[in-house]
């Protein structure tokens, strides 16, 4: 039997590793499914494989991370990167070899410091 461990985590991005993250860290979607179904007139049915490889990130961040900045900069710059994420406790890895960040965080300002959550796409994503 396996225990997750969210320590298990590592996100790298542009070869810095991401640290202060909130409770739901990250979440990754495969922009599309892989394979869809099509059934003809006469009930015969095909199924097409999708070759789409972009797949959406979300990182969550505590509003005090050091990276905060970091993450902001490439929102800004419109800057390509590598992006790796490793669940080394689950033996489970996606990878990219060109992300960037969609746009910057929404932040609110209040009684408390409030998370930031950034958009990645994935341009090349590999599940493993």
């Amino acid at each position: 039997m396996k225990t997750y461990d969210p320590k298990d985590i590592t996100v790298t991005i542009k070869g810095v590793y991401l640290t202060g993250f909130s409770e739901d860290m990250v979440e990754i979607e495969k922009d599309e499914e892989n394979f869809e179904t099509k059934v003809g007139a006469q009930g015969d049915a095909q199924r097409n494989k999708i070759n789409n490889p972009l797949a959406s990130v979300t990182i969550t961040l505590l509003g005090s991370s050091p990276q905060i900045k970091f993450m902001n900069n490439l929102a800004n710059t419109g800057e390509l990167f590598p992006f790796s994420l490793i669940d080394a406790g689950m033996d489970e890895n996606v990878t990219a070899t060109e992300a960037y960040v969609k746009k910057q965080p929404t932040r609110t300002y209040g009684t408390e410091l409030e998370d930031r959550e950034f958009e990645l796409q994935l341009i090349d994503a590999q599940f493993e």
